[in-house]
C-alpha cells in the first residue's frame, strides 16, 4: 500500500477538504472530460447529495463547485480572482473555462441541493452534467469526495481505486504489523522506509522541495491566524480568538509565574490559528483533512518552538512518519467525517501528529506505533456535528485538544519501550466499525449532536 505524502498533505482552501476542495477538484475533472469529448456543449448543471447537500452551504460546497466549473483549482486558488469570477458568473449566468466555449450556467437554478436522493457510493456524492443546445444532457458523471480532498468517479470507486496500490514500492506495508516487521528486518525507521517509497515514485530533489513547501504553507497559515482578528463568516458570529490568546501568551513570557499547563495554551493557539484561517476560507494544508488541518502543524510548531534540541532538519521525518500512519488509517478505515465522524478526522490527525513527534524525539518504530495508537484510541466514537454546517463549532477548539492529546500520546509512548496492550491495527479497525455503526446524523450532516442543541444565531 502506498499513499504519497503529497496525497495525504495537499495545499488547498478552506473550510473543508471533502466539501470544498473535493467538489472543486471534481468540477475540474469534469471540465477535462468535456475537453476530451467530441460533443459540442452549451450548458452545465449539477446536483449535490448526502452530506454535500446537508452541510454544503456551511462548507461553501456550492461556491467551490461553481468556481471549479469556471476553471479554478485548490492548489493555485486566488481569493480576489475568485470573488471577481463569482460576481461575473452570477451576473451573466455563464462560465468560460479555458479550452471550452462559454457555457450557460445559472448557479441559482442549475446547481441543486438534493436532500432526498442519496448516492450509493459514499455520503459525499455529486452529479455534474453538460448539455447541448436543446438543453439535453449529453455528458453525465457521478463523483464522490471521499475525504481529504480525494475524489473518485462512480466507475473508479466501483473498480476499487480507493484502495489501489499502484506500482510496487520498496516497503509496501498495508498494516502497522507489516510496517514494524519491515522496520525490524531492514533496520530502517518509518520515515526512512516512507522516504524510500516516495523516491521510488519520483525525484529526491523535487520531494525535498515539495515537503519544504508543505511546511511553509502550514506555518504561514499559523502566522496569519495568530495576527488576524475579527468575526468568522457564516452567520454564527464566531469571534477569532487565536490572536488574543497569542498576544496574552507573549505578554506573559519571562514572568516566571506561568503554571506548567500553560504549554497547552500554546499548542491550542497554534491549532486554532490554522482552523480559524480554514473557517475563513484561507489557504491550508489537508492534514489529513481541512477540518483537522490544525492538529499536525500545531504539534510540529510546538516541537520547533518549545522542545529543547529541536531541529528544522527533522521536519521531513515528521511529515513522512505522519503520512505513513495517515495512509494506514485511510487504507484500512477512513479519514472522512461524513463516513466515520470526527474520529476519522481529528482522531486520525492526532495519531499522525503523535507519531511524527515521537519519531523526531528519538522514538523507535515500536514507540511511534504506540504513540499513534494512544492518540487514535482516545478519539474513538467522536462524532462530527458542526453547528449550522460550519467548520467552526466545535471544530476549531477540537483541533487544539487533538494537538494536546497528540503530544501527550507521544510523551507516554516515549516513556515506554514500545510494548503495549492494544495494537494500532486493532484501533484502526475499531474506528472503522464504529464509523459504520454510527448514526448518519452524527456524520457531518448537522442533523444531531451540538448542531441541533446549540442555537444557530
Amino acid at each position: 500500500m502506498f499513499l504519497s505524502v503529497f496525497d495525504m498533505f495537499k495545499v488547498g482552501i478552506g473550510p473543508s477538504s471533502s466539501h470544498t476542495m473535493g467538489p472543486m477538484v471534481a468540477a475540474a475533472r469534469f471540465l477535462d472530460q468535456m475537453r476530451a469529448s467530441p460533443f459540442e456543449f452549451t450548458g452545465l448543471r449539477g446536483s449535490l447529495h448526502g452530506s454535500l447537500a446537508f452541510t454544503g452551504v456551511g462548507h461553501a460546497t456550492d461556491r467551490a463547485t461553481i468556481l471549479g466549473l469556471a476553471g479554478f483549482v485548490p492548489d493555485t486558488y486566488d481569493h480576489d480572482m475568485a470573488e471577481a469570477a463569482l460576481a461575473e458568473i452570477h451576473e451573466t449566468h455563464s462560465v468560460s473555462p479555458e479550452g471550452l466555449p462559454t457555457l450557460e450556467f445559472n448557479p441559482k437554478t442549475d446547481l441543486v441541493f438534493d436532500y432526498e436522493h442519496h448516492l450509493s457510493g459514499h455520503a459525499n456524492g455529486m452529479i455534474l452534467m453538460a448539455t447541448d443546445a436543446q438543453g439535453d444532457v449529453i455528458l453525465r458523471q457521478v463523483f464522490y469526495s471521499i475525504g481529504g480532498g480525494f475524489v473518485l468517479t462512480e466507475e473508479e470507486l466501483a473498480e476499487g481505486k480507493a484502495t489501489d496500490e499502484g506500482a510496487p514500492v520498496p516497503f509496501p506495508f498495508k498494516s502497522a504489523v507489516e510496517m514494524l516487521d519491515m522496520a525490524k528486518t531492514s533496520g530502517k525507521s518509518i520515515a526512512e522506509m516512507k522516504r524510500a517509497n516516495e523516491i521510488s515514485r519520483g525525484c529526491a530533489d523535487s520531494f525535498a522541495k515539495g515537503t519544504a513547501r508543505l511546511w511553509q504553507v502550514m506555518n504561514d497559515c499559523i502566522e496569519r491566524g495568530l495576527t488576524t482578528d475579527g468575526i468568522l463568516p457564516g452567520g454564527l458570529h464566531v469571534r477569532r480568538r487565536a490572536k488574543g490568546i497569542h498576544d496574552a501568551l507573549q505578554a506573559e513570557r519571562g514572568m516566571n509565574l506561568n503554571a506548567p499547563h500553560t504549554i497547552n495554551d500554546w499548542m491550542s493557539v497554534y491549532a486554532m490559528a490554522v482552523n480559524e484561517e480554514n473557517a475563513a476560507g484561507g489557504q491550508v494544508v489537508t492534514a489529513p483533512t481541512n477540518g483537522a488541518a490544525g492538529v499536525l502543524p500545531a504539534v510540529l510548531r510546538y516541537y520547533l518552538d518549545h522542545v529543547p534540541g529541536a531541529s528544522e532538519s527533522r521536519i521531513e521525518d515528521f511529515l513522512l512518519t505522519a503520512a505513513a500512519i495517515g495512509g494506514l488509517v485511510k487504507f484500512n478505515a477512513s479519514i472522512s467525517g461524513a463516513e466515520a465522524g470526527c474520529q476519522a478526522e481529528v482522531g486520525s490527525a492526532s495519531a499522525m501528529a503523535a507519531a511524527g513527534l515521537c519519531a523526531v524525539m528519538g522514538g523507535t518504530p515500536e514507540q511511534v506505533e504506540n504513540a499513534a495508537e494512544i492518540a487514535l484510541e482516545h478519539h474513538l466514537g467522536m462524532t462530527c456535528d458542526p453547528v449550522a454546517g460550519l467548520v467552526q463549532v466545535p471544530c476549531i477548539e477540537r483541533n487544539g485538544l487533538g494537538a494536546i492529546k497528540a503530544v501527550s500520546a507521544a510523551s507516554l509512548a516515549l516513556r515506554g519501550d514500545g510494548h503495549h496492550f492494544v495494537p494500532l491495527d486493532a484501533v484502526i479497525e475499531t474506528m472503522r466499525q464504529t464509523g459504520h455503526d454510527m448514526h448518519e446524523k452524527y456524520k457531518e450532516t448537522s442533523l444531531g449532536g451540538l448542531a441541533v442543541n446549540v442555537p444557530n444565531c
